[in-house]
């Protein structure tokens, strides 16, 4: 109970001086890039608030690790949940850029079955990418005659080109794979989900290209299809981007080869189904 306190009263203090100070800044940012005439003390004095900021959030996360939380529990308390998992949801994006470029598939160590699934949407995430670029170029020409708005255009566009890019790296280096008694079923950066095989009521290889949302069922369509079709004796959560928890029964996959995917999970689910139960060994001696 007494740890609680201090990490409350940080808390409290904290983030209605982020909620202020932020947005205040990102109004500067749009004063500036659109040409309005910032005071200098008024500029000087919001860095400097931010400055004491970030300070704050250091020397409180700090505090917060000495009194025993972990790296992650510590951030936690002073950096919101959805702000944390979309941060971190980029990185991973930014990550899969390195593995893609590296072949360094994550999470592939020790699998039973690997099935990769990004095939059918490279060529839409490449033409996504290619009109990203042409737009990137284009800005770049228009708006040669403001340079400060020109290099913040120029840095979002880049970005951009990046983030689309990683979206599809995530996608071919985190493959669906089958460990044991676990199949991982994942989709890009944001998906990531384990379903142990004795909840597993039924799967099926089932291509399909239209997809109605309903609850408890999830569509991982690459390409806008999937093709295996699992369904589950009960519900296992998939948060949401921004951590809502989402029960599903019904998971909807597509992969590069999904007979492959299909047979090895009708082949687990067989061996596990069927596999001898264990000696009761000798009867008791009376």
């Amino acid at each position: 109970m007494t740890g609680r306190g201090p990490r409350a009263r940080s808390v409290r203090f904290l983030r209605p001086f982020a909620y202020a100070v932020l947005p205040c800044e990102v109004l500067l940012v749009g004063c500036l890039v659109a040409g309005v005439s910032v005071p200098r003390p008024l500029l000087l004095g919001a860095e400097l608030l931010v400055v004491a900021l970030l300070l704050a959030e250091v020397l409180s996360w700090l505090r917060l690790r000495r009194r025993g939380l972990g790296r992650r529990e510590a951030l936690a308390e002073l950096v919101p949940e959805p702000v944390l998992r979309l941060v971190a949801h980029e990185l991973r994006l930014l990550a899969g850029l390195g593995r893609w470029v590296a072949r360094r598939p994550h999470g592939v160590a020790g699998a039973d079955g690997v099935f990769p699934h990004a095939r059918d949407q490279a060529a839409l995430m490449y033409g996504f990418a290619f009109v990203c670029v042409v737009e990137t170029v284009g800005m770049s020409f228009l708006l040669a005659r403001w340079p400060l708005v020109h290099t913040v255009v120029l840095v979002l566009d880049v970005y951009t080109v990046l983030l689309v890019l990683g979206l599809h790296a995530a996608s071919a280096t985190r493959p669906h794979t089958l460990t044991g008694d676990v199949l991982r079923l994942r989709q890009a950066a944001h998906v990531d989900v384990y379903v142990p095989l004795d909840r597993i009521a039924s799967v099926h290889h089932e291509p399909l290209f239209s997809h109605e949302k309903a609850d408890g069922e999830l569509n991982l369509a690459v390409g806008s299809q999937t093709s295996v079709t699992v369904r589950l004796t009960g519900p296992v959560d998939v948060p949401r981007l921004f951590g809502a928890p989402r029960p599903v029964r019904v998971l909807r996959v597509h992969a590069d080869d999904p007979r492959a995917l299909y047979g090895a999970l009708s082949g687990a689910l067989t061996r596990a189904r069927t596999a001898p139960s264990p000696s009761p060994g000798p009867p008791p001696r009376v």
